[in-house]
């Protein structure tokens, strides 16, 4: 019988919970995840550099790599980056898509969201957490309100893609389209692509 693949997740911070959720619900036991810092999404530049030190300082000790981001602002680096450190006994691969949270939403029902309502704002359940320091800090409008209108001018409404079914979430999400004056719709995604892609890989 064959054994399974060595498998590394190397992912963003913001993907951990979820990544960990499937790991233990499907009893997968081969996967190691590592976690680069969330707030690289505010630099995306230092996205790619990133990763790349942590796969070459992984040398051949996996069989498989996956990388846990989409695109993510880096311009095609990351799927660069696939094809250049992946060797014939380490394969690098990742997830189609421009952002994270189209993993959630699935690449396709993303697409077809992002075509019927392109002023739309998207959280995932970490984004709802971490609201008010990622997005209200994070973007400096904490500090400096006029921009506000300069981030959210053109956006209508905020679409929570929500991976759990917690009401207290549900509550801050709300909060959060309220706070930017958007309209809110909440749609159950679960783990979405990620989670059939973890499984993919670790078979």
């Amino acid at each position: 019988m064959t054994p399974p693949p060595r498998v590394l997740i190397l992912a963003c911070g913001a993907l951990a919970r979820e990544i960990r959720d499937i790991a233990r619900l499907h009893e997968i036991d081969n996967v190691t995840l590592e976690c680069l810092p969330a707030s690289l999404h505010m630099t995306p530049d230092l996205i790619t550099p990133a990763v790349r030190e942590r796969i070459e300082r992984h040398g051949d000790t996996f069989d498989r790599i996956l990388i846990g981001y989409a695109d993510c602002g880096t311009g095609g680096h990351l799927v660069d980056l696939c094809g250049e450190l992946g060797t014939d006994t380490t394969r690098v691969e990742m997830m189609p898509g421009a952002h994270c949270y189209q993993f959630f939403a699935g690449h396709a029902d993303f697409l077809a969201l992002h075509d019927h309502d392109p002023t739309a704002f998207y959280l995932t359940d970490y984004l709802v957490k971490h609201f008010e320091r990622l997005i209200i800090g994070g973007l400096g409008i904490a500090e400096h309100p006029e921009l506000e209108a300069l981030y959210f001018g053109n956006y209508t409404k905020m679409i929570y893609l929500a991976q759990t079914d917690d009401p207290v979430l549900d509550e801050k999400a709300r909060a959060a389209a309220a706070r930017l004056d958007l309209a809110f719709e909440r749609i159950a995604t679960g783990y979405g692509e990620l989670e059939s892609e973890i499984l993919a890989v670790s078979r």
